[in-house]
């Protein structure tokens, strides 16, 4: 599919590792059919300064390849109007950069609210504020229908986002979310710093990923300046990357037990995760590990006392995490409320590329660890677990055995582990503007970093995708003719981040 699309156009050469090809209108358009077909996946799609990008993925071939189209006249046509994962990206576009999208389905903000100081921040030609006036919900007509509007505040220590239901008695026909409340400029802050500046900041897109983010940027700042990791520094991140999903797979299946009224699930989680965390602090110096993957490699090693530190958390879950397995399969009642509920389908989860355990719960067996594999999972395979029935339970289980998968790969990581320096030498600024695309996979699916760098080692423009972009839209379908009641546990299963979503 690639060849025969893209056969004609000349990589741009200053992007390494996955080429990039500058597209005309045409063969725009001829991605978004092969897209509406089934034949590629949108892994992202981000503007930059006069144009368009999109990152895909071929299934037939595991290859990835960023297409760009330049805007004219402040136009760009839209992918969205063949692919309906690419409404958000391309409404927040908008947002971002005030392009006219030709042929989009929606054209209501979407990270905008209307209370920015300037409109289209990263436009060369920033605009004067808009006014906020009123969000445009989408209507449901039919005898009975009511709404509910819940949020952006909610109950707990979350983070703000908007859903509309529309019900019928207790039945949901209809979910809306309005999301951008957490909104911090993370891709205006990225821009003009230098790899050092921007470091911390991708770091602190999504909390609970901060290794996967720290990761996925650090790879493109690699791959662009063409910098290669010690060895030890590759297999010290990805050990980082297992703990914190670890982590916060236990946090999940506690979290989603509990809003089925089951508690005691969640303290034995939370147990095991704050002891996930101490291990983490012991190991790294931070119980999330924040900041400790840099470009180049790592800010910290692991010392003998770190290791026995991982080494007798992963023994304690071998022996304490199965009985919490046994627990949740033979409790009756949780079983009842999880199974079947909150189902995605397996050609929806395909449409949308859902990434983690919302895409392998549906059969969409997509790992970044495997598919698009990188070291050290190029040397020790991580093997992905997927199921099919795309609910609640099935979500649940993902997490339970990726938990199982990755404590045994930290045990064999930990064996295998080489010896060295963690970072390299120097880092050369490049003579001319590098860019280059990471993906790596963090506990909730592919994160993406794109990344160009200038002569003066200064970001010249950063895009972070989260998963939660394909993930959000599945969970409005998710919920369709389950009850109200029912919403919490599908929202918990699917765990999709606001932060790592609003930028």
């Amino acid at each position: 599919m690639f060849k025969a699309l893209l056969g004609n156009f000349t990589p741009v050469s200053s992007h390494r590792g996955w080429p990039r090809v500058e597209v005309d209108a045409d063969t725009w358009q001829a991605i978004g059919q092969a897209l509406r077909e089934g034949k590629l996946d949108l892994l992202g799609e981000w503007g930059d300064v006069n144009a368009v990008h999109c990152a895909l993925f071929e299934r037939a071939t595991g290859q990835v390849c960023i297409t760009s189209i330049a805007v004219r006249a402040g136009h760009v046509p839209s992918l969205a109007v063949f692919h309906a994962p690419a409404i958000r990206p391309e409404r927040a576009i908008i947002d971002m950069f005030g392009f006219e999208v030709v042929g989009l389905p929606d054209q209501r903000p979407w990270l905008d609210h209307g209370r920015w100081a300037t409109r289209a921040p990263l436009a060369a030609q920033a605009r004067s504020p808009g006014t906020s006036g009123s969000y445009r919900f989408l209507e449901s007509d039919g005898p009975g229908l009511h709404q509910i509007p819940v949020g952006p505040v909610h109950a707990g220590i979350i983070e703000p986002g908007h859903f509309r239901f529309t019900a019928s008695g207790e039945t949901i026909v209809r979910l809306e979310e309005r999301l951008g409340y957490t909104h911090k400029g993370i891709e205006s802050q990225l821009k003009g710093k230098s790899v050092g500046e921007g470091t911390p900041i991708a770091a602190r897109v999504s909390g609970d990923s901060t290794v996967a983010y720290s990761l996925a940027f650090a790879r493109a700042v690699e791959t662009a300046l063409e910098i290669l990791p010690p060895r030890r520094a590759a297999w010290l991140r990805a050990i980082m990357a297992e703990l914190e999903r670890v982590a916060n797979h236990l946090g999940d299946i506690g979290a989603i037990c509990n809003d089925a009224a089951f508690s005691m699930m969640h303290a034995e989680c939370g147990i095991l995760r704050e002891e996930t965390l101490r291990a983490c602090a012991a190991a790294f110096g931070h119980r999330l590990m924040m900041d400790r993957v840099v470009p180049g490699g790592t800010s910290v090693d692991l010392t003998a006392m770190g290791q026995d530190a991982i080494l007798s958390l992963t023994q304690h879950l071998s022996r304490r995490f199965p009985e919490l397995i046994e627990l949740y399969e033979n409790t009756a009642s949780l079983q009842d409320r999880t199974v079947g509920t909150g189902a995605v389908t397996a050609a929806l989860a395909a449409e949308f590329a859902a990434g983690g355990f919302v895409g392998r719960a549906s059969g969409r067996s997509f790992d970044a660890r495997t598919t698009l594999a990188y070291e050290p999972y190029d040397a020790l395979p991580i093997k992905p677990v997927v199921r099919s029935e795309g609910d609640v339970d099935a979500r649940i289980w993902i997490r339970i055995e990726e938990i199982q998968a990755s404590v045994e790969w930290l045990e064999a990581a930990l064996d295998s582990l080489p010896a060295g320096p963690v970072l390299p030498p120097t880092i050369a600024a490049p003579i001319s503007s590098v860019e280059a695309t990471a993906i790596v996979e963090g506990f909730r699916g592919d994160v993406l970093a794109y990344l160009r760098i200038g002569p003066d080692l200064c970001i010249e423009r950063c895009h972070l995708r989260d998963p939660s972009w394909f993930q959000w839209p599945l969970l409005e379908v998710a919920i369709y003719g389950n009850i109200v009641a029912d919403f919490p546990l599908c929202n918990k299963s699917f765990n999709c981040s606001y932060s790592g979503h609003d930028l």
